[in-house]
């Protein structure tokens, strides 16, 4: 037996007798599972053993240095714990930004203390991250950002506004970027800074989406206080750590939107198991002919885009750096998630245009909200028009 064999028989055998049976087949979004934090909340409540048992073999960060908490795995071995989780349908045992945008650049470009700090933390699933880099004026043009760090000692005093900031309300600590000097590019002058979210001066409030969710915020910064040791990198020299940031904060949301909906079953995709249940069946075929092409061809697209993404995620675990390929993975996985929603809530008909009361069951209310949210997809994260501009100049080599 070879040794991959034998760690996915050991693997397999650690999860079936291990793994506790209410969360086999839970689905973990933005309302549940576990993002950690000093405020987690565990929903199953069988979510928390199962964290401190994946804690413990370092499965909350497989390919993570051990010295940090993480597994030490090769992209080989992680694939099989991966492939081994999702045969038993079990969910991640920890989700959020700490493991999938700041933990991988404080691993790159973070001080010995700071990952000791830091990154065991967010392997344990102690610290919830937000992220502080668009600004009422400053969204898509992020360099022309505002927020002013001075330095005072041994401290910055930061002044200033971050908006659309992801569960702000939720998170305990907010990776920011801030404008350290005005005199120079603007790119030259800003400064990547780790900012508790319990320090005075720190306010968060959050902005009503029209899915009826509130997961963005603005974040406010009265004359707050914060180490300079608290700096990623260098003084001004933030903006390569935030590009570096920014790569894997579109490979995550690709990740996220791009293969949400290329789950199977014995009985096929949600799509067509939510077509059976809505659309006139003709001996188990979905008889609509328009409607039958149009599922095929979103589950064709996702799971081409779900093992283009893998092939991503096994050359990252290999070393390689996200770069401007990211922007291909989130624009192509923000509007595929927009197609497969307009999907779903023409295939539900009048019963996918639910808001609330009677009439509508929670998957019908579910499927609207869901439909509206998408439409965020491809702002959030740098608009799909800023993407194509970096695909344009960066990927394909276009003048200017």
């Amino acid at each position: 037996m070879s040794d991959l064999e034998q760690f996915r028989a050991e693997t397999a055998a650690w999860l079936a007798a291990n793994a506790p049976e209410s969360i086999r087949g839970v689905r973990v979004t933005e309302l549940e599972g576990n993002w950690g934090g000093r405020r987690a909340t565990f929903d199953p409540p069988d979510m928390k053993p199962w964290l401190e048992m994946c804690i413990d073999k370092g499965f909350t960060a497989p390919t993570w240095p051990t010295e940090y908490g993480g597994g030490g795995l090769d992209e080989a071995h992680a694939r099989v714990l991966a492939q081994e989780m999702k045969r038993l349908r079990l969910p991640a045992p920890l989700t959020g930004f700490g493991l999938s945008m700041i933990g991988p650049t404080l691993l790159r470009y973070g001080t010995e203390k700071q990952k000791r700090e830091h990154v065991t933390r967010i392997v344990r699933g102690e610290i919830r991250w937000c992220q502080g880099y668009s600004e009422p004026d400053s969204g898509s043009d992020l360099a022309s950002l505002q927020t002013r760090a001075v330095r005072d000692g041994d401290d910055f005093i930061v002044n200033g506004q971050k908006v659309w900031t992801s569960y702000g309300d939720l998170s305990d600590w907010i990776f920011a970027l801030v404008r350290t000097d005005t005199d120079v590019k603007p790119q030259a002058g800003i400064t990547f800074l780790l900012i508790d979210m319990d320090t005075p001066g720190v306010s968060v409030a959050p902005i009503k989406l029209i899915s009826g969710k509130s997961p963005f915020c603005e974040t406010r910064f009265d004359d707050v206080r914060v180490p300079v040791a608290n700096v990623i990198s260098e003084i001004n020299g933030g903006w390569t750590v935030a590009k570096a940031l920014l790569g894997h904060e579109r490979s995550m949301i690709a990740d996220v939107f791009g293969t949400s909906g290329g789950d199977s079953d014995k009985k096929g995709s949600a799509l067509a198991a939510l077509a059976r249940d809505y659309l006139d069946v003709d001996a188990e075929r979905i008889a609509d002919p328009i409607l039958r092409d149009a599922i095929v061809q979103n589950e064709m697209d996702s799971r081409a885009f779900a093992l283009t993404v893998q092939r991503a995620r096994d050359a990252a675990k290999a070393g390689h750096q996200p770069g401007p390929e990211s922007s291909l993975f989130k624009v192509y996985g923000t509007e595929l998630n927009k197609r497969r929603t307009e999907l779903m809530v023409r295939i539900a008909g009048p019963q996918g245009l639910g808001w609330q009361g009677e009439g509508f069951d929670e998957r019908e209310l579910t499927l609207t909200r869901d439909w509206l949210r998408a439409r965020g997809n491809s702002i959030e994260g740098g608009t799909s028009e800023i993407q194509l501009n970096i695909i344009a100049k960066r990927v394909l080599g276009l003048p200017d």
